[in-house]
């Protein structure tokens, strides 16, 4: 007798139900003049797009707090949640729109993409933030560039994210 797969031995993605809210990559509430951009690509060992990959965002508010307002991705427009989700579209594109992360120079990221059984965390360095940092001491110096933006002028800032290859990303493992 063969049973079919469960979820966990095939291949996603299965991001259906995650993307329940359209406007989860803006995390900065409406209108307000310290909204920064963060996007890019998300890349894959070939250097192609990868056109159905979910990024998360963590980060504590501009004033250092990590509660934020209750209900994730559920908002009035106008609370800051501290949370933020993003789809690429088919060339591999995303975008967020938050707020400067309070007593940290970075965003946190979660990616999940097809190919990957497990997802990745890495960080985004919005600041051009001295190597006295605990992670990016820790990284040789051409592996700390892939953790930073590039600033665009305006708030904008791009960060592509390459899952394999000569760019490589940085990612975090966490025990």
């Amino acid at each position: 007798m063969t049973l079919p797969p469960t979820p966990a031995q095939t291949v996603g993605p299965f991001f259906g139900l995650a993307l329940t809210a359209p406007d989860g990559h803006l995390v900065a509430p409406a209108g307000h003049p310290e909204t920064l951009t963060v996007h890019g690509r998300v890349h894959d060992g070939a250097g192609e797009p990868v056109p159905d990959a979910l990024l998360e965002f963590w980060q504590p508010a501009p004033d250092g707090g990590r509660t934020g307002a209750p209900g994730s991705l559920r908002r009035d427009g106008t609370a800051f949640t501290g949370f933020g989700r993003a789809a690429t579209d088919a060339d591999g594109h995303y975008t967020l729109r938050t707020l400067p992360p309070g007593g940290v120079p970075y965003l946190s990221v979660c990616l999940f993409a097809r190919g990957l059984l497990h997802h990745l965390f890495t960080r985004v360095y919005l600041t051009a933030c001295q190597d006295d940092d605990p992670l990016l001491s820790a990284l040789p110096p051409e592996r700390r560039r892939t953790l930073r933006t590039v600033p665009e002028g305006g708030g904008t800032h791009r960060f592509d994210i390459h899952l394999q290859g000569e760019k490589e990303t940085a990612f975090l493992a966490f025990d």
